[in-house]
């Protein structure tokens, strides 16, 4: 946990490595901003802490129109913690609340609706429903600004309950009207219908080597669900088909990346630009949450590189590599389908069961089969769609790591190796060892440790 007195040198020094991982509030002019907000140094009598936007905006804050603290990467605690609020904050970041209520996510983790509420307020200080309106209103005004739809389309399409809940929560978090904000939008002209996709500018904080994600994606794409163009090394773009819970979807993510503009070399972050084509808007918050934890984009690789950088092994690999990542998944029943299947044979369950979109976006014409689909094939790989279709194995956001893989390694012909990269990549644990790889020097992070060693080719 971090001292105040850290907290107040990272506002006092615009830090953005800490971006997302706190929020501090003024008193005297009741906003809340990220830690690297340009504006003036408060003094430290005026100075509050959150651990999340949303109770910031639970003690009666707006939301600054300069540093826009919405719009940062996570925390990367989420990513580690396997206890309930770890579980918690990946099912709302998810859109569980906004989809089954609170009710749904309590049923999901295996807990009271009450405990849950205890346990959220008491860590991050705002219960589910909190968590899910900030979401909320910060998908809102993604939409204000990028798109031409109007606004009683963005209220139901951000998961508001009705157009007056929207305005009242828009005001109350950003002190403006819809109107005002899409009023507000930087580049307004950039504005661009809803066929043409959504753009979204995808931030992480600290450095990110793109190349070695956009390599695996690469060379495990399938045809008619994924592709990359391009030929050079920061060049490419990746597009894939998505499988929602209103709809599908087609998204394009480019390599290329941007750095914060006029950040320090230490405190350097960014983003990766996106654009999403949805059926249903109401999916756009699952499924930039997806597309964040495909990319690995909450990874904290400032406490990565440190810890793994001491090791004699792997430190000249991360002085090669700042910043590399652990690429997880858009959906995690079909990653481990494919991992069991192989390349070649999820091309063929591509084409046979792939369920084909209503409007084709080039080559991408499919979405890989959902795993009711592959209940009939042979051998594990039957065996494992069947545990994923009847809830026998769990791997959605929320699933407990250690009950999955135990749930994996007990279904017929599943070897350590395989429920262990499904571990890791599908469940998205930093801190997975293979069989033969191990070093306890590397905990938490030995996932990244991998990936050093997969880079350099050393595995």
């Amino acid at each position: 946990m971090v001292d105040e007195e850290t907290r107040y040198e990272a506002v006092r020094s615009r830090d953005a490595r800490f971006d997302g991982e706190f929020f501090f509030a003024v008193e005297t002019t009741g906003i809340y901003c990220r830690p690297s907000c340009p504006a003036v140094t408060p003094k430290r009598q005026n100075v509050r802490y959150y651990t999340t936007a949303a109770a910031a905006q639970g003690s009666g804050f707006r939301a600054c129109r300069r540093c826009r603290p919405d719009a940062v990467p996570g925390s990367a605690e989420w990513n580690v913690r396997a206890d309930v609020v770890g579980r918690a904050m990946r099912l709302i970041g998810d859109g569980v609340v906004d989809r089954e209520g609170v009710g749904g996510l309590a049923g999901r983790l295996g807990y009271s609706a009450r405990q849950v509420q205890r346990q959220l307020t008491a860590e991050v200080g705002a219960g589910p429903v909190a968590l899910a309106r900030a979401q909320r209103a910060h998908t809102a005004r993604v939409l204000l600004q990028t798109t031409p739809l109007r606004v009683t389309e963005i209220a139901f399409a951000a998961g508001f309950a009705s157009v007056r809940q929207f305005n009242d929560t828009m005001r109350e978090v950003y002190a403006r009207t819809p109107t005002q904000l899409r009023a507000d939008a930087p580049n307004r002209s950039r504005a661009v219908a809803s066929s043409a996709g959504i753009p979204l500018r995808l931030a992480h904080r600290g450095a990110y080597r793109a190349g070695p994600v956009f390599d695996l994606l690469a060379r495990e794409s399938v045809p008619g669900v994924e592709e990359l163009s391009g030929s050079g090394a920061g060049s490419r773009i990746f597009r894939r088909t998505l499988r929602l819970p209103h709809g599908t979807g087609v998204v394009s993510v480019d390599e290329a990346g941007h750095e914060q503009p006029g950040a320090r070399a230490e405190h350097r972050g960014g983003w990766l630009d996106a654009r999403i084509h949805l059926t249903d808007l109401r999916d756009l918050t699952t499924a930039v949450g997806r597309l964040r934890r495909l990319f690995d984009l909450d990874a904290d690789p400032y406490a990565i590189d440190e810890r793994l950088g001491a090791d004699p092994r792997l430190a000249p690999l991360v002085a090669a590599r700042p910043g590399l990542r652990s690429p997880g998944a858009v959906d995690p029943d079909e990653l481990a389908l494919r991992l069991v299947a192989g390349p070649t044979e999820a091309a063929r369950l591509v084409e046979r069961y792939g369920k084909r979109l209503d409007a084709p976006c080039g080559t991408l014409d499919r979405l890989f089969p959902a795993p009711e689909a592959l209940a009939d094939e042979p051998g594990t790989l039957g065996a494992l769609a069947r545990a994923l279709a009847d809830g026998t194995v769990r791997l959605d956001a929320g699933a407990d790591r250690d009950d999955a893989e135990t749930a994996l390694r007990a279904l017929p012909g599943m070897d350590a190796r395989t429920a262990a990269l499904i571990r890791m990549r599908a469940l998205g644990d930093p801190d997975v060892a293979l069989p033969g790889d191990d070093s306890a020097a590397w905990r938490p992070w030995r996932s990244y440790a991998r990936q050093h060693l997969h880079a350099e080719g050393q595995l």
